[in-house]
């Protein structure tokens, strides 16, 4: 899906999610891999393949212009923005007093995706992007995203909004510009519980530069003040039990595991903020976030016990007798700090995740640490000294990395075998979507985006174990392709057109896994412009498909494998390549990613799961981006240079690829093997879950092409 978020953008100057894995290795215990249990697809032999035979074509250069040389297509005139005032009104209250104010997309645990209710940057500026960073001062308004929301944004933003085009040369980041717009000693307001601490210390060095000082406003937030009445209410929906044929590995196993970290880190206790670590350490699902099986709350585990934060209305007595029988206390959400302050008090070293843990939840940890000393100082004089873990004067905190990231991307076997389970349920829901897709468009039946992604959901919803997409459907037709992250609406979306390219990206949510493919097709005939574009994107897919490397090897070094096919002919695509994906969790995962960004050097582990999908758009034009799911193994190889491992991927999805858009002329016999090759395991796999017109449809669109 789409690829990974850019974290500068999401939060000013913070540090990226991923990169605070740096240099750090996790021992997995040889539990989490028991059980491990082997499926074989069965091969229909009905059929005789009969070749494709497609003839060399050549088409004309290619050149596209960046979206920040795109004139706007349409003039915008100045208008008022209430919001934006009644927010302006609120900087001046007695309690506040700050000349700018930062929104940024994230909710309390640092969430790609949220609840609706807190959609603040959604709401105050009408951006719908996952990614972005709003900043409102006294007579400014700007919006920072990344490439793959530009053309969004430029059509969504009213005129009193500036857009910042994230990474493009000369474009500041949210701290440069308001050092810049701001007069000297100005204070900037932000909500301390949508910012890990990371990223409020360095906004806060950041701004110090022009003597701004950064102001903490706990109470209320102010996009909530005058978001009010019509703001959704907070989510509600029973958390459930991940089963543990799915899971892999029990509760009390997982809970060992990370008291085994906190014994080796002379910790007392960790701080668990992120949605989809709670939901993996505990074996519960939720659905208080769209596409993301997930439920708020906060963990915190000790060596001798463990409190989950939660609303307690979403605890079935099922998931209460289980939580019990794991020993986790429930405690009210919104207690969480009063609980910080109260181990404060007690001399807790408390281990935080200082990337991910809020900058609300931390700072009320130092402050009672503070007052503890105050307490305690005349008792303790002549005692004091530096250091966390040693003989100590008071608590002061454990910052590190959190073991639960990387332990929760290494896959188990049961976890592997549900993705992949999964995976063939949803290309055989693909197949029938297809086949109907097809049948649709030749009977010229006009079908909007949103008709085709409602249908592509009824065909997911019948297989079983689903449970909800994994993501907002991309189907974009024509131009709308080219729109990175592009969601239809109902009100203005496009009639999918038959003599365009047609990009879409879906995936799924199944009891046992989760899903993520992307496929490009043209329902007549393309050109020969859009035949070496599709085919150049196809290389680089390939490339990376192929890629074997040596363990310890980090993502961001096969990056270029994908893109390489593109750069030769001066073209390129603005998303990173690859992201994590959970087993039946959050779609986009750290702390593996497979991106130009450099600065994440998580090695690529046997068992992680990565996405591969290269691109190429041209705006307001049309979009390409071909993805499959790839789950890292062990290759053998004549060699083992250093006496280390080497490795490469396995697929898990298996849907075919548009023949018709190939240009063989472009492709090396290998990379036409490559295909064949993988068209023939889409139909051995999927071919025994489908019959009728659906069989046929992957039958003709598994056929060997021939390069002549």
């Amino acid at each position: 899906m789409h690829s990974i978020p850019l974290p500068a953008v999401m939060h000013p100057l913070s540090l990226s999610a991923s990169s605070r894995f740096l240099s750090q290795k996790l021992l997995i215990p040889s539990s989490f891999f028991s059980n491990f249990k082997t499926t074989h697809q069965r091969f229909d032999k009905n059929f005789t393949k009969v070749p494709i035979i497609i003839r060399n074509c050549t088409s004309p250069p290619v050149s596209a212009k960046p979206s920040s040389q795109i004139r706007w297509s349409r003039a915008k005139k100045s208008e008022p923005d209430e919001k934006l005032q009644a927010l302006r009104e609120l900087f001046s209250k007695p309690g506040i007093g700050i000349d700018a104010y930062i929104i940024p997309s994230q909710d309390a645990h640092q969430s790609e995706f949220i609840a609706e209710c807190y959609m603040r940057r959604t709401y105050i500026s009408g951006f719908t992007g996952s990614a972005g960073t709003a900043v409102v001062t006294k007579e400014k308004a700007a919006l920072w995203t990344d490439g793959r929301y530009f053309l969004q944004a430029e059509k969504q933003l009213n005129s009193n909004w500036i857009l910042m085009r994230a990474g493009n040369p000369g474009v500041p980041t949210t701290s440069e510009w308001l050092n810049d717009v701001l007069a000297p000693g100005a204070k900037v307001g932000v909500d301390p519980f949508l910012f890990s601490f990371d990223a409020a210390e360095e906004l806060k060095e950041a701004i110090a530069k022009k003597n701004h000082k950064l102001v903490y406003l706990y109470n209320p937030n102010l996009v909530d003040e005058i978001w009010k009445g019509s703001r959704p209410m907070p989510p509600n929906k029973p958390i459930r039990i991940h089963e543990l044929k799915y899971a892999g590995v029990d509760v009390a196993s997982k809970l060992s595991f990370l008291r085994s970290e906190l014994i080796d880190t002379c910790s007392s206790a960790i701080i668990v903020s992120m949605l989809d670590e709670i939901a993996w350490l505990l074996n519960l699902r939720g659905g208080d976030v769209p596409h993301s099986p997930v439920m708020y709350a906060y963990l915190i585990v000790e060596v001798d016990g463990a409190k989950l934060f939660v609303d307690n209305s979403k605890v079935t007595p099922e998931v209460l007798n289980h939580l019990k029988n794991a020993g986790v206390e429930l405690k009210p959400y919104d207690t969480i700090l009063s609980e910080i302050e109260s181990l404060a008090a007690k001399g807790a070293e408390l281990w935080f995740d200082t990337s991910s843990v809020n900058a609300a939840i931390v700072n009320t940890y130092k402050s009672a640490c503070d007052r503890h000393f105050e307490i305690h100082a005349s008792d303790r004089k002549g005692n004091l000294h530096n250091g966390s873990n040693n003989q100590s004067w008071g608590p002061s905190g454990v910052y590190r990395a959190s073991p639960i990231s990387l332990a929760k991307a290494v896959k188990n076997p049961a976890e592997l075998e549900g993705m992949h389970n999964s995976h063939l349920r949803d290309a055989a829901a693909l197949a029938e979507f297809w086949v109907w897709l097809e049948g649709e468009i030749d009977k010229d039946v006009k079908l909007t985006e949103v008709d085709v992604a409602d249908k592509l959901l009824e065909f997911r919803s019948k297989q079983a174990g689903f449970i909800d997409t994994s993501f907002d459907t991309i189907s974009g037709s024509g131009a709308n392709g080219a729109i990175i992250h592009y969601k239809p609406e109902p009100e203005s979306c496009s009639v999918v057109d038959p003599k365009k390219l047609f990009l879409l990206d879906s995936g799924a949510q199944y009891v046992d896994g989760t899903t993520d493919i992307t496929r490009t097709v043209h329902f007549g005939e393309p050109t020969a412009r859009e035949k070496e574009c599709f085919t150049r994107v196809l290389q680089g897919h390939i490339a990376l498909d192929q890629a074997v490397f040596p363990e310890n090897t980090p993502g961001f070094v096969l990056d270029a494998f994908a893109r390489s096919s593109l750069w030769k002919i001066g073209l390129d695509y603005r998303h990173g390549t690859g992201h994590g994906v959970g087993a039946a969790l959050n779609v986009h995962e750290g702390p593996q990613s497979i991106s130009f960004r450099f600065g994440n050097m998580t090695p690529l582990q046997k068992g992680m799961i990565v996405s591969n999908e290269p691109g190429y758009y041209e705006d307001h034009a049309f979009g390409i981006r071909i993805e499959n799911l790839l789950c890292v193994k062990q290759v053998d190889t004549p060699n083992r240079y250093g006496g280390i491992e080497y490795l490469g991927f396995e697929k898990l999805t298996y849907v075919p690829i548009q023949n018709k858009l190939v240009d063989l002329s472009l492709l090396s016999v290998a990379e036409v093997d490559w295909l064949n090759n993988y068209h023939a395991q889409v139909w051995e796999k999927v071919s025994p879950l489908l019959d009728g017109s659906a069989r046929e449809w992957l039958w003709n669109n598994t056929r060997p092409l021939v390069k002549q």
